[in-house]
């Protein structure tokens, strides 16, 4: 992933870009830790664990059961927030969604280009990059160079739809079944499915690269 899009613990911050929460907490962060109370590494472990595996995980299975089973594939196009919900996954945040299917000619992206809106219901914590500037401008502009910076290289013959988040409404992506995968369990799909392919800027792992 391009460090344009992150920013990693011990490197300097622009706190100018911070909202008034981020500042506090960002502020507490520091005093906790300057106190001996919380340990950078099991923090950034924690934090990571939310980012990327407990929020993800309720998306992997609702993109998983969308794989095996074609009736509630149809109910995520008809309405995905009940769809999502009909699993257990719903709260702040997880209202008004939208499901966006990538296929064999259509590749989406998930930004957020005047804030930082998040399905959090479904992924989790929104990673860094997706709230800075340079994602939210670019992913617009240039997705393809975007989509590429994060190891994605679309065909020019398939199309790149670059959906825009709001108060009002968040999108899931529904990333391609890897080729392979027929015989895989449901729990073992879950297993495939990103974080940021159901953003768009990844895709679904292969059993292969997922040991």
């Amino acid at each position: 992933m391009s460090e344009d899009y992150k920013t990693q613990h011990g490197h300097t911050h622009d706190h100018s870009k911070l909202s008034d929460v981020e500042l506090r907490v960002r502020t507490l962060e520091s005093l906790l830790i300057e106190k001996g109370y919380v340990e950078p590494k099991a923090l950034d472990r924690l934090i990571e664990t939310y980012e990327t595996r407990i929020g993800p995980r309720n998306g992997a299975r609702v993109v998983a059961r969308a794989w095996v089973d074609p009736d509630y594939r149809q109910s995520l196009r008809d309405d995905a927030t009940a769809a999502i919900a009909s699993l257990g996954f719903s709260g702040r945040q997880g209202e008004h969604m939208i499901a966006v299917e990538n296929t064999d000619d259509v590749h989406n992206l998930v930004v957020c280009t005047l804030c930082s809106c998040y399905p959090w219901p479904v992924l989790g914590v929104p990673p860094t990059w997706y709230k800075s500037p340079a994602y939210r401008s670019r992913a617009v502009i240039d997705p393809r160079s975007v989509l590429r910076e994060f190891g994605v290289e679309v065909a020019e013959t398939k199309k790149v739809r670059v959906w825009d988040s709001t108060s009002e409404v968040r999108y899931l992506v529904i990333p391609q079944r890897p080729d392979g995968t027929e015989n895989l369990s449901e729990e073992s799909l879950a297993d495939l499915v990103t974080r940021d392919s159901m953003i768009g800027v990844g895709l679904a792992l292969t059993p292969e690269t997922a040991q």
